[in-house]
């Protein structure tokens, strides 16, 4: 299917239609995943996983290291289910584009302000979903300055931000091809929320550092990047729940 049909899987009521996508989310997750992918493939340790709320609207952020990293993190949340985020390339690729249809995952344009997904997180989000989404926008091996597509959204709807940092799938393809199961470990932070809404666009570049600032602490120092001096984090942007 060409990139520029992908919009199409998407429609105004996307956010109220995640009920369909129950039973294939449910193979996905417990069986091709929890079952298979996490006794074959990796060895994956998740931590704090109390702090994702067990309902309400909010957004996931995590580093984005690997292109498997979605996948993980889709495996490891229970018992409710992630809406994730992802580059519209991805949605043309064999077997893995179908299944990101049959889990109902959504179109982002990168390198540009993607009002379209933009729309349909705050949809999401306002009908109670819990959304995946990478701040980076791109893969790197640290973290590199997020954008400000979490923070529009988040002041805009209120919702509750909870970051993940992900050690360990930058070896996974290496691994892969060496037959070698890799370990890879989840880090879920406190929960937050940003003290102020309805910011004007060129004011949430200091949020979206907040935010990051909260993900950086779950990384290895090397991981880190632009965020690497994460104690002098602002703390008076957000307030932790």
């Amino acid at each position: 299917m060409a990139v520029e049909s992908i919009p199409t899987i998407v429609a105004p009521d996307f956010a109220w239609r995640q009920e369909r996508y129950r039973a294939p989310r449910h193979f996905i997750r417990d069986f091709l995943l929890r079952t298979l992918a996490f006794n074959i493939l990796a060895r994956v340790r998740a931590e704090g996983l109390h702090h994702v709320p067990e309902h309400g609207p909010a957004i996931l952020i995590y580093n984005h290291t690997n292109a498997i990293d979605a996948v993980v993190v889709a495996g490891v949340v229970r018992p409710r289910f992630i809406v994730p985020m992802s580059k519209i390339e991805n949605f043309s690729l064999p077997i893995f584009g179908q299944l990101m249809r049959l889990w109902g995952a959504f179109p982002v344009r990168r390198g540009q302000f993607d009002r379209m997904a933009i729309q349909f997180t705050i949809d999401l989000i306002q009908a109670g979903h819990l959304v995946l989404i990478a701040p980076e926008g791109t893969r790197q091996p640290a973290l590199i300055r997020g954008k400000d597509g979490v923070a529009f959204t988040a002041t805009r709807t209120g919702a509750t931000i909870v970051p993940v940092g992900i050690d360990g799938t930058t070896a996974f393809t290496g691994n892969l091809k060496r037959l070698r199961r890799t370990p890879i470990t989840l880090r879920f932070g406190r929960p937050f929320r940003f003290r102020q809404r309805a910011v004007p666009r060129d004011h949430l570049g200091p949020l979206t550092d907040a935010a990051m600032y909260q993900l950086a602490a779950l990384l290895p120092e090397a991981r880190r990047g632009y965020y690497r001096d994460f104690p002098q984090a602002p703390s008076d942007l957000i307030e932790l729940l």
